[in-house]
């Protein structure tokens, strides 16, 4: 069973910046695919960055220029600078095994806020 370990997360002003980390454990055979999602109140939850094990980058239209995902093994670093107020979301680390019975697993989620 993967379980997925976040740190990161707090209060920031408009146009600051924050840096969310993810770790991974329990994997048999290594995690294909590993990234960040976001959820505001009243939204769906929506991708923001993706890392796959063949090297494979995705960014959200939204957060690409500003956002810098980098993947190292299970550890995967979320960079984000310029936030805006709508950046503000809780975010959950993702992950996705195939060779694990459950295939997608799920972060705790971790609140950033961007506000003056």
């Amino acid at each position: 069973q993967v379980q997925l370990v976040e740190s990161g997360g707090g209060l920031v002003e408009p146009g600051g910046s924050l840096r969310l980390s993810c770790v991974a454990s329990g994997s048999r055979f290594g995690i294909y695919a590993m990234g960040w999602h976001r959820q505001a109140p009243g939204t769906e939850r929506e991708l923001v960055a993706l890392f796959t094990k063949d090297d494979r980058v995705t960014y959200a239209d939204s957060v690409k220029g500003r956002f810098t995902i980098s993947r190292d093994k299970d550890t995967v670093t979320l960079q984000m600078n310029s936030l805006k107020p709508k950046d503000t979301a809780v975010y959950y680390c993702y992950a996705y095994d195939y060779n694990d019975s459950q295939r997608t697993h799920w972060g705790q989620g971790t609140q950033v806020t961007v506000s003056s």
